[in-house]
């Protein structure tokens, strides 16, 4: 159990760290935003992947192991307390938590005390006795916890390490491949909701997803909070922008139009080191201290903020408006038809079933361990004809106590508590 206690420790200080340094960064980021030194310290010690690191698993796999471990050394003990809650003979030769004398009715105490039916049995000097036990099973509940959290932390760990994770973006009628699958996601429509207020309720996503191989496609319907599962994959509503028709001219004639999402840039075609990047849309452009923003989501005063590399070096960049043009030599750039377009998640866990069955049987195990309360209760007759009542309770034995007192306090001449 001191092992333990040490490893969750370690196990909480590794999440933080985890938690406190930005993930799947590079280098150059990393030196940006701390210093070139912390950076190398971060990538030397696999900060930047914190959670799939070597020594995040190492420390997950002792934490398992020791959870089973502890969980297989206790278990014969356990089996054995189980087995003897059925034993009237070691109940009967201890004098138990509390007990009542003077019951002349045994049959009545029980039913009292909410035991079943008892077993006739007697004591070492042969007398006549009767014993009852009920909720043996609760004493299971604290070994039933730690399998819970050991399935837990194995089903989280392992999802870590093997969970595999993409996005798909677009407006409707776009399609997009899965990176490194066999899947085409295609956005049928997608809705955003409003209040009555004008502020957004739910956002709101129609997808077909094609399996390459044998053409197989499912349709399904994907909202906040409300995911789909399509081949295995869930597929996670997750945020929205704004995507433009972007539309490229070469001598007054169109050379192509695209529609490209806010973040994503063209190459011209016939001169492809001639790059149009889409930085950003503000709907309702406002200056504010020479830089733009704006005012609200609606469509009030639309603008596009671009840039134009050529070879790879930025040769310009400002804010277009819808009557404007952009003209490079002999080619003419324009955006319209803003609209907003849907950003999916896309994951596979492998492993998800393990930590639901861990947070199932933690549940329940607790339950097992506060709510169910292992009893035994046995009767001895004297030789003037009534019964002397004991009890005991692995669990709560004050709260035992006042009930067994309680329940027989109009059966008996007389209590002796112990």
């Amino acid at each position: 159990m001191r092992f333990a206690i040490i490893l969750l420790v370690i196990l909480a200080v590794a999440c933080s760290a985890g938690s406190m340094v930005t993930q799947e960064q590079s280098y150059a980021w990393y030196a940006q935003h701390y210093s070139e030194r912390t950076a190398a310290v971060i990538l030397a010690l696999h900060l930047d992947d914190a959670f799939h690191s070597w020594w995040f698993i190492v420390i997950c796999a002792f934490l398992c192991l020791n959870l089973l471990l502890c969980n297989i050394t206790r278990l014969p003990q356990l089996l054995r307390r189980y087995h003897n809650g059925r034993d009237s003979e070691t109940a009967l030769s201890s004098p138990g938590d509390v007990s009542a004398s003077g019951i002349p009715d045994p049959e009545m105490a029980f039913h009292a005390l909410r035991m079943p039916p008892p077993a006739a049995c007697s004591t070492a000097g042969g007398k006549k006795a009767l014993y009852s036990s009920k909720n043996r099973f609760g004493m299971f509940g604290a070994w039933i916890c730690h399998l819970g959290i050991l399935l837990l932390i194995a089903g989280f760990a392992l999802g870590q390490i093997t969970q595999e994770q993409y996005s798909a973006y677009g407006v409707p009628g776009q399609s997009k491949v899965l990176a490194n699958t066999d899947l085409i996601v295609t956005i049928d429509d997608f809705r955003v909701g409003l209040r009555e207020d004008d502020t957004v309720e739910q956002y709101t996503s129609d997808i077909t997803v094609r399996r390459i191989s044998d053409g197989e496609s499912r349709s399904a319907s994907v909202s906040v909070n409300h995911p789909a599962t399509l081949f295995g994959m869930k597929f996670y509503q997750n945020s929205t922008g704004w995507a433009a028709r972007v539309r490229v001219l070469e001598n007054e004639e169109l050379l192509q139009e695209e529609t490209v999402c806010a973040g994503e840039y063209i190459r011209v075609k016939d001169k492809p080191d001639l790059v149009i990047y889409f930085n950003a849309f503000y709907p309702d452009l406002v200056m504010t201290n020479g830089m733009p923003s704006t005012a609200s989501g609606s469509l009030n005063n639309p603008a596009y903020l671009y840039s134009v590399y050529y070879q790879e070096q930025v040769i310009g960049m400002n804010v277009l408006m819808p009557d404007e043009v952009l003209t490079i030599d002999d080619y003419t750039v324009s955006f319209s038809d803003p609209q907003p377009y849907t950003l999916l998640q896309v994951k596979k866990d492998s492993f998800t079933f393990l930590a639901l069955i861990g947070g199932l049987l933690t549940m329940a195990g607790l339950f097992l361990a506060f709510y169910i309360q292992p009893t035994a209760v046995w009767a001895v007759c004297e030789d003037d004809g009534t019964w002397v009542f004991s009890g005991s309770s692995r669990k709560g034995g004050p709260l035992f106590r006042e009930q067994f007192l309680l329940a027989l306090s109009g059966l008996q001449a007389g209590i002796t508590e112990q």
